[in-house]
């Protein structure tokens, strides 16, 4: 068996997880792990998916077959790290530049994004523009965290850190 990450990005319709469960399915795959979003009139989907050698091939071949489907993949490394998980939620008045801001932030500690989500929203008693970002990071040491909080606060007066238990 083999890993494959694959990226998935299609308009969307009605049934189109079944479709793509159905492929992996009827090729002896496993589908691990996944994100499926619409956004914006697109289906948008990354899936860690467990396939036979001997029928990614063809997998692969009938996933393309959906109409309009763009697809990459690649084969992944089983090899992980040990690192403590965490996960974080921050909201901050909307602006350009808030997630270059936030990634430089992480990044320049050494801390890995794992899953990063973001939406914008409307202050429900005053309209402000509100960016609320979730993200799970890997971190080595616990002298991370406390950095990274610190580092966070610093984007702006406007920022609501708050650490999710998990």
């Amino acid at each position: 068996m083999l890993r494959y990450l694959v990226t998935l990005q299609v308009v969307d319709r009605k049934g189109l997880v079944e479709q793509i469960a159905h492929a992996v399915s009827r090729h002896g795959g496993n589908w691990l792990d996944s994100e499926l979003r619409h956004i914006d009139g697109m289906f948008a989907a990354i899936l860690l998916l467990e396939v036979p050698a001997a029928n990614w091939d063809i997998l692969v071949e009938n996933l393309e077959c959906i109409e309009g489907l763009s697809m990459t993949y690649a084969k992944t490394n089983t090899n992980s790290h040990q690192v403590e998980h965490l996960s974080f939620s921050l909201v901050a008045y909307d602006r350009p530049g808030l997630v270059h801001d936030i990634s430089n932030k992480i990044s320049a500690l050494g801390i890995n994004i794992e899953h990063f989500s973001t939406r914008y929203e409307s202050a429900s008693h005053t309209g402000v523009a509100l960016f609320r970002a979730n993200f799970d990071l890997g971190i080595k040491t616990l002298e991370q965290e406390e950095l990274l909080s610190n580092a966070l606060y610093t984007i702006g007066d406007d920022v609501v850190l708050d650490k999710i238990s998990t």
